[in-house]
Parts: C-alpha cells; sequence; structure tokens
C-alpha cells in the first residue's frame, strides 16, 4: 500500500472533508482556517470561492475513515 495519503488532520478538517463529499451540500465553513490548511495540502480548491475536494482529498477521506471510526470510539 502507498502511505501518500497519510495527514494527521484535526477533527475539523475531518469534518470539512467529509461535508465536501457531496458537491451539492451548502455547508457553512465556521473553520476558514482549517480550509486554507487543507488546500495547502492539496486536498481541497476553491473555485469561484466554494471549497471544492481534490482527488488526493477524496483518497485521504476514504483511507481515513477507519481512523475515523477509532476516534468515535
Amino acid at each position: 500500500m502507498n502511505d501518500d495519503f497519510d495527514f494527521d488532520l484535526s477533527p475539523h478538517q475531518w469534518e470539512i472533508l467529509k461535508a465536501l463529499r457531496c458537491p451539492a451540500s451548502q455547508y457553512r465553513l465556521s473553520k476558514a482556517h482549517a480550509v486554507g490548511d487543507l488546500v495547502k495540502l492539496g486536498l481541497v480548491t476553491i473555485r469561484d470561492g466554494v471549497p471544492n475536494m481534490t482527488s488526493s482529498g477524496r483518497k485521504v477521506l476514504v483511507r481515513g475513515s477507519c481512523r475515523l471510526l477509532d476516534l468515535a470510539a
């Protein structure tokens, strides 16, 4: 397996990635700095003022979903 997608994201960053799964979501981003960090990591892009998940962001979300289950337990 490739570890290129192993990021240590904050809970707020995980929530933002989860919210961006659905392109039609009207998620209000209360943590703008977390979005900026995700942009710097290449997981999110901003188009026309709207954050969009990149393909790398999708891979991180899928690979990190088992870690998210650990946090919820």
